[in-house]
């Protein structure tokens, strides 16, 4: 059986174990989950208690922004909404936030092997598995990313940490208008989830894809019309998808009379600078994570039961 990225990040998620080890362990057991999980807590690769097989897909995304010029993000998963809200464990993701800000790891092995800033002694992994212990459900540090500005990075959190993002620009010119500005934005990539900064930066393999399953759905409804119509339409179709997925093409949901670009371009102009959106990054709190749907109150009678 064919091992796939999926199945090595499902792996990895599950277990706390590296990447190229849940690769090998899936590779050696032709795929069966079961089996490679097995095979990682044979090699000691895999922590043996039943709170590493627990499914993490609650917890918060949270960032910090330093001197608006680097910033970083993270998200924390836990098993429970109950644990998310606690002040121990959120206080625990605001220094996994400041250790992102400090580091320089390329990936999350090297990240989770990193001395803990708040005690050399230990490394990053050593201290959430200590965290696990005290607080008692599995914990994850999913994923991070850290940005290094030219011009400025702002953050912004919503929904308690249900969605997080951060948004850089290119701007000779840095004040409270241009980071409301800012602000701005990363809230609409909050609300309206776009996959890329600008038209420049959708691949060619995608644009054509995309024309594939216009052209499909084109020709089914209308069957009778010819090609060159068909062809306009599907410029049409392209075109709108293409406001939907790309921030600066989007429709400002604070002003409806502009795109996104044309409000960056206001703000800019009227504080005579130059404003280029570079980057955004955005976590929602377990997006493509499997969630368990549990009876609290059965869980808790079988508990009393024992």
């Amino acid at each position: 059986m064919a091992v796939t990225a999926s199945m090595v990040k499902e792996l990895r998620e599950m277990t706390g174990a590296g990447m190229m080890d849940c690769k090998k362990a899936l590779n050696e057991t032709n795929g069966d989950m079961d089996a490679a999980i097995e095979f990682l807590r044979k090699n000691g690769q895999a922590k043996a208690e039943k709170k590493a097989g627990r499914i993490a897909a609650e917890g918060i995304v949270m960032a910090g922004v330093k001197e608006d010029k680097t910033a970083a993000i993270v998200e924390v998963n836990s098993e429970t909404d109950f644990v998310a809200k606690n002040a121990d464990f959120q206080a625990y993701v605001q220094a996994v936030v400041n250790q992102a800000l400090a580091t320089n790891a390329a990936d999350m092995d090297a990240f989770m092997a990193e001395a803990w800033n708040e005690d050399a002694s230990k490394t990053v992994k050593d201290v959430l598995t200590e965290k696990i212990a005290v607080i008692g459900e599995n914990l994850n540090i999913r994923r991070f990313e850290k940005i290094e500005a030219e011009g400025c990075v702002v953050s912004y959190i919503h929904g308690g940490g249900r969605i997080g993002v951060l948004v850089e620009a290119d701007t000779d010119v840095v004040n409270d208008e241009i980071k409301t500005c800012l602000k701005n934005v990363a809230m609409q990539v909050a609300a309206m989830s776009p996959k890329y900064v600008s038209r420049d930066e959708v691949e060619q393999d995608f644009l054509e894809h995309e024309k594939e399953i216009l052209l499909a759905q084109a020709k089914k409804e209308n069957p009778n019309k010819p090609d060159n119509i068909i062809e306009k339409m599907i410029i049409g179709r392209l075109n709108k998808e293409m406001k939907e997925i790309c921030l600066l093409d989007q429709t400002y949901v604070q002003d409806s009379d502009l795109t996104v670009a044309k409000y960056v371009e206001k703000v800019a102009k009227e504080n005579g600078a130059n404003v280029t959106v570079k980057k955004f990054v955005r976590f929602e709190t377990g997006e493509g994570l499997e969630k368990k749907n549990e009876d609290f109150a059965a869980e808790v009678a079988a508990q009393m039961g024992n």
